[in-house]
């Protein structure tokens, strides 16, 4: 491999990792909100996870199934470290004029605090449903790669995805709001419909992203 060659694949590392981790940071924050979109129940990080799919595909084409299972794990201990971080910062105790600043009964700490002290349960449902879901994702494509078929790469994408969703879905949903923060179980069901819809939406817009990088990984 020439230096050009080797710079071209640590920039693609840094780049695909660094989006990776950053999609599924801002997702397990978005996903301390409950939103309403055409009358269904959706956690505010479905608008952006879904793209992770996609990321970790690029991953495992441009640098590897072993590359792509690292950042999985990355990506896990990063969003533990954030959920941490968010309850340690919450106990430090708050300067008053800012405590105040909004004027409410509820300081500003105590928003902070119960805004994300949920942060615990959404991270490691989240993680819990990453991992799993992910891993099947790694697997589902070394697959259909290497025993399906390579020319067609927009279907290593499809197949993987199609597998991976509803596993992440109904592990992330079911502990982060039905046992995590008691949701009815309409509510739950609701979230789960509309997050496989939107995620498969999101990878059929995103079959393309395949062909923006060119394969250079190792299969292990």
């Amino acid at each position: 491999m020439t230096d050009t060659d080797s710079r071209s694949v640590l920039t693609s590392a840094l780049l695909l990792a660094s989006c990776y981790i950053a999609a599924q940071m801002l997702s397990d924050i978005g996903s301390l909100k409950i939103a309403s979109l055409f009358g269904w129940a959706v956690d505010g990080g479905t608008f952006i996870y879904p793209i992770t799919f996609t990321l970790r595909d690029l991953i495992h084409k441009r640098l590897g199934k072993k590359a792509a299972r690292q950042v999985i794990f990355l990506a896990a201990g990063i969003n533990l470290f954030m959920a941490t971080y968010f309850w340690l910062v919450g106990l430090v105790p708050a300067d008053t004029a800012w405590n105040q600043w909004d004027g409410a009964r509820v300081g500003m700490n105590d928003a902070f605090v119960r805004l994300l002290s949920p942060a615990w349960t959404i991270v490691l449902a989240s993680i819990a449903a990453e991992v799993l879901s992910e891993l099947i994702d790694t697997e589902v494509y070394q697959l259909w790669t290497t025993r399906v078929t390579a020319r067609f790469q927009w279907s290593r994408v499809l197949v993987s995805n199609a597998a991976s969703i509803p596993v992440d879905s109904l592990v992330f949903c079911w502990l982060a709001f039905g046992w995590g923060l008691g949701l009815p179980a309409s509510a739950v069901w609701e979230i789960f419909w509309l997050n496989v819809i939107l995620k498969f939406a999101v990878t059929l817009v995103s079959l393309p992203a395949i062909y923006l990088t060119r394969a250079g990984g190792k299969s292990t």
